[in-house]
C-alpha cells in the first residue's frame, strides 16, 4: 500500500507559455536562490527539455531537470488548493489582490496549514490572459510604474523569490560584518580616552583654561558615542603613539 504523499513545504512557481529558453533558466536561478526548487513549465513555445535554459540557468540545472512539464493550466494546477496569479494590470474580476509581500506571508501561512499552493506566472510578451487569472484564487499585483508596468519574467520570480524568504527566514535589517574584531569593551573605550586626554594634555591641546572642563567633557563624550571595534581601538592607540614618538624624534 503506497504511502500518502506529503504536501511540499515550498509554493510551485508555474510558468505559463514561456517564450525563451533564457528566461526559463533565468526563472529557475533566480528560485534557487531563495531555496525554491519547485517548478512546473506549461506548454513552453519553444518545446522542453530547452537547452537555452540549460545554459542561462547557471548552477540551478537540477531544479530544471526536475522541472514538471504540463500541457495546459489545468494539468500545471490540478492538485493544489490555492493559486496566486502575478500580473501589474488590473482585472474586471472580484478576487483579493495582494501585495507580493502579503501574497507569500498568506502562501507560507496556508502551507503550514498543509495546503499546495501554486504561484503563475505569464509569458514574457503580454503576462497572463485573464482565461489564466480566472483560475486563480487571488491576484497579486506588483506596485510597478503603471506608465511602464511589464516586468521581465526572471525578475518576477526574483521578486516573489524573496518574499517568500522574507516571509518564511529571520531576515535581520541590518546587520554588521566585525571582519575577525569584536565591539570594543567599555574599558577599552575608557583606556583610550585616558591615553589621548594625558597626551593631549602633555602637548597645550586643552586651552584656554575656562574651557579646560567642557573640551574634556566633550571628548569623553565623542569616545563614547563612537561605536568602536577592538581593531579601531588599536589602530587609534597606535596613531597616537606615533605621534608622539614623531614628535619626539623632531625635537
Amino acid at each position: 500500500m503506497s504511502q500518502p504523499v506529503s504536501p511540499p513545504s515550498i509554493p510551485a512557481f508555474v510558468l505559463v507559455r514561456p517564450q525563451m529558453g533564457e528566461n526559463i533558466g533565468a526563472a529557475a536561478r533566480a528560485m534557487w536562490n531563495f531555496g525554491l526548487d519547485h517548478m512546473r513549465v506549461v506548454a513552453p513555445r519553444d518545446g522542453w527539455p530547452n537547452p537555452s535554459a540549460v545554459a542561462m540557468a547557471s548552477g540551478a540545472g537540477r531544479l530544471l531537470d526536475e522541472a514538471r512539464l504540463c500541457s495546459d493550466l489545468p494539468d500545471a494546477l490540478g492538485d493544489c488548493d490555492f493559486v496566486l496569479a502575478t500580473t501589474a494590470r488590473s482585472r474586471d474580476m472580484t478576487k483579493p489582490v495582494f501585495s507580493p509581500e502579503a501574497a507569500m506571508t498568506e502562501a507560507a501561512r496556508r502551507i503550514a496549514d498543509g495546503q499546495r499552493v501554486a504561484v503563475l506566472f505569464g509569458p514574457e510578451r503580454a503576462g497572463l490572459e485573464n482565461e489564466d487569472v480566472a483560475r486563480a484564487n487571488a491576484i497579486v499585483s506588483v506596485p510597478v510604474n503603471p506608465a511602464f508596468p511589464s516586468l521581465n519574467l526572471a525578475q518576477c520570480v526574483l521578486l516573489m523569490g524573496y518574499e517568500w524568504r522574507r516571509a518564511t527566514a529571520e531576515v535581520p535589517a541590518v546587520t554588521t560584518e566585525m571582519a575577525g574584531t569584536d565591539w570594543a569593551s567599555g574599558e577599552e573605550v575608557e583606556h583610550l580616552a585616558a591615553h589621548y586626554e594625558e597626551r593631549l594634555e602633555e602637548a597645550g591641546f586643552f586651552f584656554p583654561a575656562h574651557k579646560v572642563g567642557s573640551m574634556k567633557l566633550n571628548l569623553r563624550n565623542m569616545w563614547s558615542r563612537m561605536p568602536m571595534t577592538r581593531a579601531d581601538v588599536q589602530m587609534l592607540h597606535g596613531m597616537m603613539r606615533q605621534m608622539v614618538r614623531w614628535k619626539e624624534r623632531g625635537d
